[in-house]
C-alpha cells in the first residue's frame, strides 16, 4: 500500500471516492455508519459539520443531511501518542527488549553516539510519517538537544516537544539546566508546536532539575514530562544495578539522587501540563494529584512487566493517556494497536474507557485538551477515518477494537493530511 502524505492535495480518496478539496470559505458535512466523539457515546450516522479549521457541530443524522456520506466508515478524533522518541525511529527490531534494562539502555546510548545529525533528521522524519499513516494528529516527543522540533513544523499535526535532560552530577545538572533554558528562549510556542521539559528519569538526573523543572512549570507554564517507576532497580538507588551503569560512565554521584520516587510526583502533582511515562512499578495508592500518568502498553509487555496499575488510577480520576515509546521497544507506532492490544489482554475493559486513553486523555496530559482530543463544537477538525469492517457487531465500541482496520484518511485542522 502506498502512503500519500498529503498537507495541501486537492483531493482526498474515501473507499474509491474522491470529492474535492474541502471548502474553506463555508461549512460543510460529513456522515458516515458510526461518528466516535471521544469523550461522549458514539452517534450512528451523525452528522460531523466543519467550517475552515474548526468543528462547527455534531448531530445525529435525522437533524440535517451531511454533502459527504462515507458509508461504512468509523470516523473517531485525531488519535493522541502522548510519549515517543522519534530520534530513534530506525532501530524498529534492532534492540529487542528483554529483562535485562540497563543492557537495552547500553544499546540505546551507543546507537545515539554513532548517529550522525542527518541520520538522525531522517529517523524523525520517518517516525512522523509513520504517526500520520497510523491517525495521529498530536503528539508528545521527548527529544535530545530538541532535535525534532524543526521537522515537527513541517507536518500537519500538534506536538509538545520535550527538551531532554540528563545530568547527575552538580556541572552536568548546571549545564543541562543552562542547555534547557537556552533552547526555551529560541522556541516560543506555536500554533501547532509548544516547547517542554523532559528530566529523563531518577537515576540519570540530580534531584535539582527535577525541581527546576517543576518551578518553570509553576511559574511559566512549561509542560513537563519524567520517566518514572520504568524499573525496580529505581527503588534501590543509590545501590543497585544503576549505581554500577552509572559508575562504568563514569558519572555516578550518589549526592545527586532523589530521597524517594513520591518526591518527584509530590513536585509535580500540582502542575498543569505534567505527566510521569511508565509508571510500571509505582504503588496502588500513589497520589498523581493533577499529574497524568502515560501508559506504554507493548513496551510494558515486551520489557516482562508485573500488570499496569492503568485500570485502577482510572477509575480513581487519575488522567491515564496512551503513549507508544519507540520503535527501540515497540514493533509500531500505533495508538491503535496499543488500543487493540490493550482490548485483547483486558477484554472486560470498556471501550469508551480506551478510546478516551487514546484520545482526549492524551490531550490532556500534554495540556492540548482545549483544542484537540475530541470532535466537539469549536475544536480544531482534527480526526480519522476507518473502514467498517464488523458492521453486525452490536457493540460498536467492540467493532472498533477488534478489527484490523487501518486508517484510510487523516484529517488536520479540517484538511486532508493523510491517505493510504
Amino acid at each position: 500500500m502506498e502512503l500519500r502524505f498529503c498537507p495541501v492535495r486537492i483531493g482526498v480518496l474515501i473507499h474509491g471516492l474522491r470529492f474535492m478539496q474541502p471548502p474553506r470559505d463555508r461549512p460543510w458535512s460529513l456522515t458516515a455508519r458510526w461518528i466516535f466523539p471521544g469523550d461522549a457515546p458514539p452517534i450512528e450516522r451523525g452528522v460531523l459539520t466543519i467550517h475552515g479549521e474548526r468543528i462547527v457541530s455534531l448531530q445525529s443524522n435525522a437533524a440535517r443531511k451531511a454533502d459527504f456520506d462515507l458509508g461504512d466508515t468509523a470516523v473517531i478524533p485525531g488519535l493522541v501518542n502522548a510519549h515517543t522518541h522519534l530520534d530513534l525511529s530506525n532501530l524498529a527490531g534492532k534492540l529487542p527488549p528483554s529483562p535485562d534494562f540497563i543492557q537495552w539502555l547500553r544499546g540505546i546510548g551507543a546507537h545515539r553516539r554513532q548517529e550522525t545529525p542527518d541520520q538522525t533528521v531522517a529517523a524523525i522524519e520517518s517516525g512522523l510519517r509513520q504517526s500520520l499513516a497510523h491517525g495521529v494528529t498530536l503528539l508528545g516527543d521527548i527529544a535530545v538537544g530538541g532535535r525534532s522540533w524543526k521537522s515537527l513544523a513541517r507536518f500537519p499535526l500538534r506536538a509538545v516537544v520535550y527538551f531532554e535532560m540528563i545530568g547527575l552530577t552538580a556541572d552536568r545538572a548546571a549545564q543541562a539546566l543552562d542547555a534547557a533554558d537556552q533552547w526555551l528562549q529560541g522556541h516560543p510556542a506555536t500554533a501547532t508546536l509548544r516547547p517542554g521539559l523532559s528530566p529523563h528519569a531518577p537515576y540519570s538526573v540530580r534531584v535539582s532539575i527535577f525541581e527546576e523543572a517543576a518551578r518553570r512549570n509553576r511559574e511559566g507554564g512549561i509542560p513537563v514530562s519524567t520517566h518514572l517507576g520504568e524499573s525496580w532497580a529505581e527503588f534501590v538507588l543509590p545501590d543497585g544495578p544503576f549505581a554500577d551503569f552509572l559508575r562504568e560512565l563514569g558519572v555516578y554521584d550518589p549526592q545527586g539522587f532523589v530521597h524517594d520516587l513520591e518526591t518527584i510526583v509530590r513536585l509535580y502533582c500540582t502542575g498543569k501540563g505534567t505527566s510521569l511515562v511508565h509508571a510500571n512499578c509505582l504503588d496502588a495508592g500513589t497520589d498523581f494529584g493533577n499529574t497524568a500518568v502515560i501508559y506504554c502498553p507493548r513496551t510494558h509487555a515486551a520489557f516482562g512487566h508485573t500488570p499496569h496499575l492503568f485500570r485502577h488510577w482510572f477509575t480513581r480520576g487519575v488522567t491515564v493517556a496512551l503513549g507508544t515509546d519507540s520503535l527501540a521497544s515497540n514493533p509500531d507506532l500505533s495508538i491503535l494497536g496499543e488500543l487493540r492490544f490493550l482490548h485483547e489482554r483486558y477484554p472486560d475493559v470498556w471501550g469508551d474507557m480506551l478510546l478516551r486513553m487514546a484520545t482526549i486523555n492524551g490531550a490532556r496530559a500534554l495540556g492540548w485538551e482545549h483544542e484537540t482530543g475530541s470532535l466537539a463544537p469549536g475544536k480544531s477538525a482534527d480526526f480519522v477515518c476507518l473502514p467498517w469492517s464488523l458492521p453486525t457487531h452490536a457493540d460498536p465500541f467492540l467493532a472498533l477494537l477488534e478489527s484490523k482496520a487501518e486508517p484510510t484518511n487523516v484529517f488536520f485542522r479540517g484538511m486532508p493530511s493523510f491517505h493510504s
